[in-house]
């Protein structure tokens, strides 16, 4: 979607949906001692180990949470990088607050892959965390809002952290059904996409496009827990890089 937005072949895109299970490491977490460990730990919990393009921390997607991708275009994007992770949290604070949650934006302490921006639930709890990628011409802000299963949330990232000698504290993570057990996935989109109208988007509701699939799964090396795949991945480029700059 990124690369899409960045060429000009489509506008500003945002995808919601509900993710598969997966444990999203950074290239910081990739480099420590317990790195290995941990992805060890990820699989045995039944998440896919991934490493993100974004900073910051270990995190989990769990099915029972939102996730979102929003690209949009920007040739000024290294300018607007705190501007966009305003709107994003101020978005989800707003759908929250909505819904009767008391819904806070910033870092809690002790809180898994703490950011700025995250938002939590009375200043105790974590329920959203995001991150961003910028490119020459666009910039694509991503994260997750977990609702449920805040059990294994909290289990698997105790032995995560703990393999990774980071500090974390497990009461500090979990979803927003631990304060309104009623609320569904439908409720928390039809409220997310309403806020957005409120707040002056014209939405055009469209399915995920199949051919988009197809471009993200073969930049699927360069994401893969193994930093053998990984860098057989970036070598490759750099080789076609190459070659395409002689040619050219």
């Amino acid at each position: 979607m990124l690369r899409r937005v960045a060429a000009g072949s489509v506008g500003e895109s945002l995808r919601l949906y509900t993710p598969d299970k997966a444990l999203l490491f950074s290239s910081l977490d990739a480099r420590r001692p317990g790195y290995a460990h941990a992805v060890a730990l990820a699989k045995r919990a039944g998440f896919t180990p991934l490493v993100r393009l974004a900073g910051g921390q270990a995190a989990l997607f769990l099915d029972a949470s939102i996730a979102f991708a929003w690209a949009n275009p920007d040739p000024d994007a290294r300018l607007h990088i705190r501007p966009r992770f305003e709107a994003v949290s101020r978005w989800i604070e707003t759908a929250l607050r909505r819904l009767g949650l008391d819904a806070r934006v910033g870092a809690v302490v002790g809180e898994y892959c703490p950011g700025e921006y995250s938002v939590n639930i009375g200043g105790r709890v974590k329920v959203m965390g995001c991150g961003q990628r910028v490119i020459q011409g666009a910039a694509h802000v991503g994260g997750v809002l977990t609702v449920g299963q805040t059990p294994l949330l909290r289990e698997t990232l105790i032995q995560i952290y703990d393999a990774l000698g980071i500090e974390f504290r497990p009461e500090t993570a979990g979803g927003i059904a631990d304060f309104d057990p009623n609320l569904s996935l439908g409720d928390l989109l039809t409220v997310l996409v309403e806020v957005l109208r409120d707040f002056g988007y014209d939405l055009e509701l469209r399915p995920f496009e199949p051919s988009i699939r197809r471009e993200a799964e073969a930049l699927m090396p360069f994401h893969a827990s193994d930093p053998r795949r990984r860098r057989g991945a970036l070598l490759g480029a750099r080789r076609r890089d190459h070659k395409t700059r002689i040619e050219d």
